[in-house]
Parts: C-alpha cells; sequence; structure tokens
C-alpha cells in the first residue's frame, strides 16, 4: 500500500463547547462508590484522562462532522464543486438509514456530482476512509475528496451512569466492563485530501499497513438497547494485551511497505485509549515515547475522530512542522490495525 500522487491537506475541526471532568464523573457515580466503597480519584488514576468533551444536547454527528469539513474545505483552498468524493467515517450515526455523509453532503451543499458514502471501523473508521480515498486519488478517478467524521458519545455516557447508579446488582467486579465507557468523549475532524497535480499541498500520504485479529473481536462490544440506551461491554484488560499484539504485528510491515526506519519518524499520533495503552505500545514496538504527541488528558477517547484530531492539534502547536515525517498508529476494536505514513 504505498503512494505517489496522494496529498493531505490543512485539518479542520471542532472541539466540543461542554467540559466533563472524570472527577465531575465520579461525583455523578456517588450512589455507586458508596455503595461499593470505591476509592475517589480512580478513573483519572487508570485512564489519565482528566476531562473529556461533549456536545450540546440534540447535536447531531452530521451537524458535528460538516462544521469541520466546512472549515477543512475553507483552510484547503479548494472550489467545493471540485469535491468529487465525501466519505464520513464515526462510529456514531444519525440514524441506520440513509447513511449519515448524506446530510453532511447537503449541510455542506456538495455537487451532485460526488461520491457519498460512509465507512464504519469503530475507531479505525478515519484511517480507512483515508486509505479508500487515496486509493481513488491514486488510480485517477478523482481530483479531490474530503473525509469527515463526528463522534457523539453523550448517550453511551448517560446511559452508562444511569445503569452504573441504577443496577443493584453490579459488583466492584462486574463494573469493570462498563468503566471503558467513561473514557469516551465527543469531537468532529475533517480533511481535504487531492491529487498534486490539483492542488499540491506539500503534504505526502506515503502509505501503510494493516493487520486483522479477529478471533477477538468479542472483546469490546456496544450497541443500543431499548430499555437501557447506548452501553458497551469492554475486557479492558485483554483488549489491551491483544491491541498491542496486533500492532506489534502490523509496526514490521509498516516499515517493510515503506522502507522507513523507526528513526526516521519524528512524531507519532496514535488511537488514544489510556495512558497504559500507550506506555505499553511504545514499550513493546521499541520507540521513543518523547515523540509521542498526546491529547488524552484533556479529550479521552474520541473513537475515530481521536488520532486525526490529535495530529490536527499537534499541527497547530507546531509538534509536526513541514518536512518532518510522522506515523499514525491506529488499533480499533475488532480487533484491527492499520497504521499510516506521513510526509508532511
Amino acid at each position: 500500500m504505498r503512494y505517489t500522487n496522494v496529498c493531505l491537506h490543512d485539518f479542520g475541526y471542532e472541539l466540543p463547547p461542554v467540559l466533563l471532568s472524570s472527577v465531575a464523573i465520579e461525583e455523578r457515580l456517588q450512589p455507586l462508590y458508596q455503595r461499593l466503597k470505591l476509592p475517589a480519584g480512580r478513573l483519572e488514576l487508570m485512564t489519565g484522562i482528566e476531562s473529556r468533551r461533549l456536545w450540546e444536547p440534540g447535536t447531531l454527528p452530521s451537524t458535528a462532522a460538516a462544521a469541520a469539513g466546512a472549515v477543512a474545505i475553507t483552510r484547503a483552498g479548494i472550489a467545493v464543486e471540485d469535491i468529487s468524493c465525501l466519505l464520513f467515517t464515526s462510529v456514531s450515526r444519525d440514524m441506520m438509514e440513509p447513511a449519515t455523509a448524506s446530510f453532511v453532503h447537503r449541510n455542506l451543499g456538495l455537487p451532485s456530482s460526488c461520491l457519498v458514502f460512509d465507512i464504519s471501523n469503530a475507531c479505525l473508521g478515519f484511517l480507512d476512509g483515508m486509505v479508500m480515498l487515496a486509493n481513488m486519488l491514486e488510480l485517477g478517478q478523482l481530483q479531490a475528496g474530503l473525509l469527515v467524521a463526528g463522534e457523539t458519545a453523550e448517550d453511551l455516557i448517560t446511559s452508562t451512569l444511569h445503569h452504573l447508579n441504577t443496577d443493584q446488582s453490579l459488583t466492584r467486579k462486574s463494573i469493570k466492563p462498563l468503566f471503558a465507557s467513561l473514557t469516551i468523549g465527543s469531537g468532529a475532524v475533517a480533511m481535504v485530501m487531492t491529487t498534486r497535480e490539483y492542488r499540491d499541498s506539500g503534504h505526502y500520504l506515503r502509505g501503510g499497513a494493516f493487520r486483522a485479529h479477529t478471533q477477538h473481536n468479542d472483546l469490546c462490544q456496544g450497541g443500543q438497547s431499548s430499555e437501557q440506551g447506548t452501553l458497551m461491554a469492554t475486557d479492558s484488560e485483554q483488549l489491551l494485551e491483544k491491541g498491542i499484539e496486533t500492532a506489534a504485528a502490523c509496526w514490521p510491515a509498516f516499515l517493510e511497505e515503506l522502507d522507513w526506519d523507526s528513526a526516521s519518524i519524528d512524531r507519532f499520533f496514535c488511537h488514544q485509549v489510556g495512558k497504559a495503552h500507550a506506555q505499553l505500545l511504545f514499550e513493546t514496538l521499541d520507540l521513543d515515547p518523547r515523540k509521542n504527541f498526546q491529547t488524552l488528558t484533556m479529550m479521552g477517547n474520541v473513537g475515530s475522530v481521536s488520532a486525526p484530531i490529535t495530529m490536527a492539534i499537534g499541527i497547530e502547536q507546531e509538534a509536526l512542522i513541514s518536512g518532518q515525517r510522522a506515523a499514525i498508529l491506529g488499533i480499533g476494536s475488532g480487533i484491527n490495525s492499520l497504521m499510516l505514513g506521513i510526509d508532511w
């Protein structure tokens, strides 16, 4: 998976206005904490997450994604009518049918000649979208396309808090699969990708590698129940172990595919789950943790938005500058790993 003609443009992103701290979550869980005699501060201590962001009530994934998309189009400086493909890549969606991309397409006023569809692959959706769009650009099927993602964690957090406080059968052991849901946050991100001939940004997607470990697809599963709302069950310890194992299989294939070595990479942007995940990933791959740019403490796990919005903020803060090399290291429940190389 190599590319020679794919340009990346500046990201657009939106940070939700509501800040929800780990301390505030524990305050809402006082009935549970008192019943099970849980120590305060355990959520931040276990995850490294101080806060996560949420949208105002009623915000749709398409609304958030379209706002980020509008910023990305403006920053890329391209004509709306030249966008020939729109991919919506979030876990969250407006409804089962039609595709959420169709609402984003309408909100942005994109042309009728634009190919429109959703891609969903847990936390790897945006990275998968980069691959799909890059393939079409490399083949010369289009000149410019737009990727968007808008994650909305509000229902998941509300349902999880309610379930933890009201289910009297829960024990210290049985609450563990639910606590991972309290690391999730909301956010939106977007990016325009083009061919060099249409608009050479000087930033290039070079390629990547992927590995699947789907015999462990039962370690993180979620959905909506008519009785309990949106809930997710996660075996955090096993997901950590098998996720890192999958990344360890992907990493040498990534280096071989691009003919890179780890020393040549200036900055890493990863899907963010928790501080233990990042530490073990860099130890296992023998990488310098000082090269890892993170937004975990202030944003938590933002699903498909997590890695790209972290890269967007890193670029704004000049953690990655023109002429440097970056790698996006993605791991998603399923379990899958996708790693992409970028010359910025």
